[in-house]
């Protein structure tokens, strides 16, 4: 594909986006719903990389909302014209109600002295506020507390009193599962139950919640007894896999593909070294190519002298050390490589692939964080 016209000329380092990926990403992780839950899109740390505005903008029609981690990305989402419904998953300071009510923005809410304050700052300013009970059934992060047999009756407490404070629109409540994309639930299950312990207990007293929602991506796929009004659903967005254990397959399809261009050609002799610190050594003279690209755009740094790239659809060995904005590979196996060829790091050359799955395994990392770590230095295109 020629991405001129979609680049408006040349760019240093891009991120190709596939928002028709996103989409079938979805629509293949429906296939393990209910047709009426709600798939809540998780669209935090600038949805995983890959631009939230776009993102939801693209899939606002076949999801119910949104979830971020800051009030300032709920805020961007509000201003890029999104009125889908919009959650926080993460701990909001009471200095930052007001912009949550101002953009009807969903808090989550575990502690009843700060629902106080949003419902009083709502009635100050003659509005709701809005907020989604966080429950901590396991994972020890946020959340009132339902770990253990003796922490229900006063976690309801505390959830009835915040339900009865005015000017508050309490309507969901939610847990958040740690273990579900490995083999073995048993510690994910325990959580379900501890979230249900809470849930009987609310039904007694007649306290209802619009909103439950405890399934992330893992828990999708491969527990369905989890499924509840919403779902939450982060790295299958974008066609990645939570991890390799999970039970059931799913066809995902990778959103993202990172491009750079050759800037320099070399030609180096034995003994000749490359990169800072010289731990690459020529046993023999070879072709190196300059690559504009480096771990100031996110590209990791300890792939250093074992990643690999595509030129021409050929793989090319990184060798010696990511530098901040430049890499270097050895291309003598590779004909006619030119100036401003296009460089692969992860996503398709013709009919070869690198994966991020691949090169976050070969660096020890993960691939949620691969692809997160790619800054807006690198110019994202959307096709």
């Amino acid at each position: 594909m020629d991405l001129d016209s979609f680049t408006g000329g040349y760019n240093r380092a891009y991120a190709v986006v596939n928002i028709e990926a996103v989409r079938r990403n979805i629509l293949k992780s429906r296939e393990f719903l209910p047709e009426n839950t709600g798939i809540i899109a998780v669209i935090k740390t600038d949805a995983y990389g890959h631009g939230a505005a776009k993102v939801a903008d693209a899939v606002k029609d076949i999801t119910a909302g949104f979830a971020v981690a800051t009030i300032d990305e709920a805020v961007e989402l509000r201003e890029a014209g999104i009125t889908s419904h919009i959650i926080v998953l993460g701990y909001i300071s009471p200095r930052e109600y007001a912009a949550a009510i101002e953009h009807d923005i969903i808090l989550s809410m575990f502690d009843y002295k700060q629902a106080c304050a949003l419902s009083e700052l709502a009635g100050a300013m003659g509005k709701c506020g809005r907020c989604h009970i966080k429950i901590d059934t396991g994972m020890n992060r946020i959340g009132l507390p339902a770990k253990h047999p003796d922490d229900i009756i006063p976690t309801v407490d505390e959830i009835e009193r915040i339900k009865t404070l005015p000017n508050l629109i309490c309507d969901g409540i939610f847990m958040h599962f740690a273990t579900a994309d490995e083999a073995d639930k048993t510690k994910a299950k325990k959580q379900y139950d501890n979230f249900c312990l809470v849930l009987d207990e609310l039904k007694k007293r007649n306290i209802d919640f619009t909103y439950r929602h405890c399934s992330n991506s893992a828990a999708i796929i491969d527990m369905p007894e989890c499924t509840f009004e919403w779902v939450r659903q982060g790295i299958t967005l974008y066609g990645l896999r939570p991890s390799d254990e999970l039970v059931h397959n799913i066809e995902l399809y990778p959103a993202m593909e990172l491009k750079s261009h050759v800037v320099h050609i070399k030609t180096i002799q034995q003994g000749d070294e490359v990169s800072y610190g010289g731990v690459y050594v020529a046993d023999s003279p070879r072709r190196i190519a300059t690559v504009s690209i480096g771990y100031g755009d996110g590209y990791p740094r300890q792939l250093s002298d074992k990643g690999y790239v595509l030129i021409r659809g050929i793989k090319a060995p990184i060798v010696g050390r990511v530098c901040m904005d430049q890499l270097m590979v050895d291309i003598t196996d590779i004909p006619d490589v030119e100036l401003e060829d296009v460089v692969t790091l992860f996503g398709h050359d013709g009919n070869a692939v690198i994966t991020v799955d691949e090169l976050a395994d070969l660096c020890g990392r993960f691939n949620y964080e691969f692809v997160c770590d790619i800054n807006k230095r690198v110019k994202r295109i959307y096709i």
